[in-house]
């Protein structure tokens, strides 16, 4: 086997370097993420040749900024602009303040194959996806990438490797057990909880739950995470089987740190969705392929699905698992989350 890195490996460096502050090259193209980018590195990349922001429609949509390009925005940076106004530009939080910014000129033509893969792997990173782009050639120690075979990895489906498992007694299920799952792309590790011993030959009662520190391990009172855990977690046990599948993709996939962005939002006054797209990501970021996938690896093909989200249902049996019943899990509202709760049901198409 080589030792040179793989195009995942790759990809797994060039994220990390994204989050510390370095650029990658994408193509022909230095790309830095914005949330992350010193004013020296800035100066740096500014002196190589015109620079632009590339930013997401979604954004684009929110400063009014002309989307010439399906999924995305290249904002021309001015000569004198400087960190701030590329962070006023990438973070909604200070849009109620200064609405007004700009003027902003956008370039339309050209190939736009290096910025949408940019903007694909600052999500990846989940960071806000705003990434500063300038033309270049290759820079010595910096990492390189192909944006057409680097697009083409990040779309395929995650491959999953088990690393342990553990019997482990629960409040809610004495007989369990944790599995435990890591992605072979540089990923966050993903959780099943096993209760009992649920034959393969048979539909599991199964549970996506995507991971939400405020929820699960706060008791958050902002939305019903928590709640949806530990009653999925009841259910099984009173009925003696099931899995629970613990997906580490925070926020609907966009990051905790994220999230409490939209969070801020929302006291703003915008809705959950309203917030996402704000912020330049769309509704919903979750790759619920991995939940398929962990299926399969332990050996299920039929579920009975807890899940009030019919797309959840058609993700699975697009997949090769097939859902017999779809189990409702309504948990109790309160004052804090019943408007995310209809927003849920509302633009998420939420069986609530």
């Amino acid at each position: 086997m080589s030792l040179i890195p793989t195009l995942a490996e790759t990809i797994s460096r060039a994220r990390a370097d994204l989050r510390m502050g370095l650029p990658v090259l994408i193509g022909t193209h230095l790309a830095a993420a914005v949330e992350t980018l010193s004013p020296p590195r800035l100066a740096a990349m500014c002196a190589l040749g015109p620079a632009v922001l590339t930013i997401t429609e979604r954004r684009a949509e929110t400063l009014k900024a002309r989307a010439y390009d399906a999924g995305l925005a290249r904002v021309q940076v001015p000569a004198d602009a400087d960190l701030r106004w590329l962070r006023a530009i990438a973070d909604p939080s200070g849009d109620l303040m200064t609405p007004l910014k700009g003027p902003l000129f956008t370039d339309r033509g050209g190939d736009t194959g290096p910025h949408l893969a940019a903007l694909a792997l600052v999500k990846s990173a989940q960071l806000l996806p705003a990434v500063l782009m300038v033309p270049a050639s290759p820079q010595p120690g910096l990492t390189a990438l192909d944006p057409g075979p680097m697009m083409a990895e990040l779309s395929r489906e995650t491959a999953l490797n088990p690393v342990a498992a553990a019997r482990l007694p629960l409040q809610a299920a004495e007989r369990s057990k944790l599995h435990i799952f890591r992605p072979d792309d540089g990923g966050e590790e993903h959780y099943v909880v096993e209760i009992g011993d649920p034959p393969r030959d048979q539909p599991v009662l199964a549970r996506l739950h995507s991971a939400c520190f405020t929820g699960d391990v706060l008791g958050s009172l902002k939305c019903d995470c928590g709640p949806q855990l530990h009653a999925a977690l009841n259910l099984m046990g009173q009925q003696g089987a099931g899995v629970l599948l613990y997906l580490n993709q925070e926020g609907r996939g966009i990051g905790l740190a994220n999230k409490m962005r939209a969070y801020a939002l929302q006291n703003q006054g915008f809705d959950t969705v309203e917030a996402n797209h704000r912020l330049g990501f769309e509704d919903d970021e979750r790759d619920f392929r991995i939940g398929a996938g962990l299926l399969r690896k332990l050996g299920f093909d039929k579920v009975r699905l807890l899940t009030n989200n019919p797309r959840k249902v058609a993700m699975l049996e697009s997949h090769g698992i097939g859902c017999v019943q779809r189990v409702p899990l309504i948990t109790p509202r309160n004052r804090f989350n019943t408007d995310y709760l209809d927003v849920k049901a509302e633009k998420s198409g939420h069986l609530l």
